[in-house]
């Protein structure tokens, strides 16, 4: 799959260890997620994260990529394809520079990344949030990610699951 075709406003590209200082850079100025999200973010987190695989998925169906425009990350995506099912498309992480939040920049993204998907057989999106993040919970609801019902709970916090249809 060739996620550089995911959208027309910026580039996108896989990102590899080179970009953890830029990945870093725009993770660590979000600290409203990482209240709702614990621990903090660090470098190391963030290669952990690059390899980081679900049950029963292989290296190939991961997609750690960055939104770039005018050669800056604007965004960081963690995609895995066929997860839970071959037809869904797992977004494990999703965050925009901070500078643009509010500014339907998300929201473009997602609904881009969606059209994406869609055009590559997928037939829904799933995704987890933390459910004490009323950001999180507003942001995936109005770009049409309705509630699955199941929550699953982690040391730290309790994730709930939703899903969009494409």
């Amino acid at each position: 799959m060739d996620l550089s075709k995911a959208s027309a406003l910026y580039t996108v590209r896989l990102l590899t260890e080179d970009d953890i200082p830029a990945v870093y850079a725009l993770c660590r100025k979000n600290t409203l997620y990482y209240q709702y999200c614990p621990p903090s973010v660090t470098p190391e987190i963030i290669r952990e994260d690059m390899y980081a695989l679900p049950p029963h998925t292989q290296r190939k169906d991961k997609y750690y990529a960055g939104y770039f425009r005018e050669g800056r990350l604007s965004a960081v995506l963690d995609l895995i394809c066929g997860y839970p099912d071959e037809r869904t498309a797992f977004i494990g992480f999703f965050m925009t520079d901070v500078s643009m939040q509010n500014s339907g920049t998300g929201s473009q993204i997602i609904s881009d990344l969606c059209a994406f998907l869609k055009e590559e057989g997928f037939l829904r999106v799933r995704l987890g949030y933390v459910s004490t993040n009323p950001q999180a919970a507003h942001f995936w609801h109005k770009n049409g990610f309705a509630d699955t019902g199941q929550l699953y709970s982690s040391e730290r916090y309790a994730v709930a699951a939703a899903e969009r249809f494409l």
